[in-house]
């Protein structure tokens, strides 16, 4: 209650103290109307002088609330500050006060606008984080071959000007390996083009056997595949279509080659040749080996080699005629020569050579012509023993002759013409008696001949000098039946033999 009456005035009171001293007073008055007792009077009293002190009490709790939250407000703005000096990597910002004076709201309103300057700068050295990161990542699952991404977290704990420029240099090292790995998908891509386009194949279906991400489509900003997997593939594609190429190459250049041979040799005229002797023919066996659209297909090798079959029976056809020919020389040489037919073996495997078609015509003259150069040879070589043969054989003929007119001289003696086969009976015991001596000389010519060669001499299959022996012990024989039919016929007729 005294308090009541002895209130000084506070300063930044809600109520002055002139109010409500005039309220107490007006209280008075009305207790002392009424007729209100003293010990009510005081119990209001002390009741109004309590409920101030609740009204004071909350009063300076708030105010110590927001002071405390002033300073947990100052201090939180100063660690965030710090933090954020320290994640960007920076030793100090120059908008914010060095000192920090007066009271705490104004010096709360001091750092914020630095604090928020550094957020702002934290939101954009993120944001840079997060492309370079998300770059990296992309470029590092086209180099793996993924084909998702997976989700970037920026570590904010180092937002430092450092780090950022870590990342910026393994992302150039990243794109350096890109270009370098996209360069040489394009040079296998080229390099695929080129050869599908010499072997009129699809490019298309090639590269998108190898992966369907090489195709050009029409987002060219879509991810790439740049794998290892996928250049290993892009280079063993190429490497298959060089070796294609290289055989199909080799394969026309071979059919090209046969082609002109078998125009050289069947004499095939330009009309002819024509359809085979342009482009196509002059890319594959050009100097310089530049090979044009198409050059390379399945159509065109089918077509010449289709055509080099046709040649090639036509020729088999030729060549038989043409080794029929030379055979019949051959065979002809040996019969007037009355010699074995010799290179019979090998003349049967030329025919079955040329009936395959695996012989070629130049060969085939040279040995056939080698062929009738021996045979001549060997002709040439029995001719002086052959001249003597006929003679021989001529000879033989004679005596067989006269062997008949000795038979029936009689008969020839009273025929007409009598004394003309007595003149040929003349003319035939004269070379009858020069055969042995003939018979001699052949068989010392047959030996010298077969001694200098080293093989028997043949006569119609038959071993020349065995001929001539058994002539030789035949002739013997007849000469000693003649002289037992001598001895008999003088016995007989007594004249006796001395």
């Amino acid at each position: 209650m005294g308090s009541l009456k002895m209130t000084e005035k506070a300063p930044g009171a809600a109520l002055p103290e002139s109010s409500c001293a005039y309220l107490l007073q007006e209280l008075k008055m009305i207790w002392d109307e009424v007729g209100q007792d003293q010990s009510e009077r005081e119990r209001i009293l002390e009741e109004l002088e309590q409920e101030c002190q609740e009204v004071y009490r909350r009063k300076v709790n708030s105010a110590n609330m927001s002071r405390i939250q002033l300073h947990q407000a100052l201090a939180e703005s100063e660690a965030e500050f710090t933090n954020l000096l320290l994640s960007l990597g920076e030793r100090s910002f120059p908008g914010r006060p060095e000192k920090m004076t007066g009271t705490l709201k104004e010096q709360l309103n001091s750092i914020t606008p630095a604090l928020q300057e550094m957020q702002m700068r934290k939101e954009a050295r993120v944001k840079q984080f997060m492309e370079v990161q998300t770059e990296i990542q992309r470029i590092a699952s086209e180099i793996a071959g993924r084909l998702g991404t997976e989700a970037v977290t920026v570590n904010e704990e180092d937002l430092s000007l450092k780090k950022l420029e870590e990342f910026q240099s393994e992302l150039q090292i990243m794109k350096r390996e890109k270009s370098d790995r996209l360069c040489k998908v394009e040079e296998y891509k080229v390099l695929i083009h080129n050869f599908a386009k010499v072997m009129g194949m699809d490019p298309s279906k090639i590269l998108a056997n190898v992966h369907p991400r090489l195709l050009d489509g029409p987002n060219e900003q879509q991810t790439k595949n740049i794998s290892d997997e996928i250049l290993k593939k892009l280079n063993m594609t190429v490497q298959q279509l060089k070796e294609e190429k290289n055989n199909r190459r080799e394969k026309l250049q071979n059919l090209v080659k046969a082609l002109t041979n078998l125009w050289d040799t069947l004499d095939t005229t330009m009309e002819e040749r024509q359809p085979y002797g342009q482009m196509k023919i002059l890319a594959v066996t050009s100097v310089n080996g530049m090979l044009g659209p198409g050059s390379l297909t399945l159509e065109i090798i089918q077509q010449v080699e289709s055509e080099v079959q046709r040649l090639n029976q036509l020729k088999a056809s030729k060549m038989k005629e043409l080794f029929l020919k030379k055979r019949a020389e051959v065979e002809e040489i040996c019969k007037k020569s009355h010699m074995d037919m010799p290179y019979q073996t090998e003349m049967d495997k030329i025919m079955n050579l040329i009936m395959s078609g695996d012989v070629v015509h130049d060969d085939l003259l040279k040995t056939m012509d080698e062929y009738i150069y021996k045979a001549k040879e060997e002709a040439t070589s029995r001719k002086d023993i052959m001249d003597k043969v006929e003679k021989w054989m001529t000879s033989c003929d004679e005596e067989r002759w006269l062997e008949e007119y000795s038979r029936d001289e009689r008969r020839y003696s009273i025929s007409r013409g009598a004394h003309k086969h007595l003149k040929r009976a003349e003319r035939a015991r004269i070379i009858v008696n020069k055969i042995p001596g003939l018979v001699e000389q052949l068989m010392a010519k047959t030996q010298f001949w077969e001694q200098e060669r080293n093989k028997i001499f043949y006569y119609d299959e038959l071993p020349l000098l065995a001929m001539l022996k058994d002539y030789m012990l035949t002739l013997k024989e007849k000469e000693e039946e003649k002289y037992r039919q001598r001895v008999s016929s003088q016995m007989v007729d007594g004249t006796g033999i001395t």
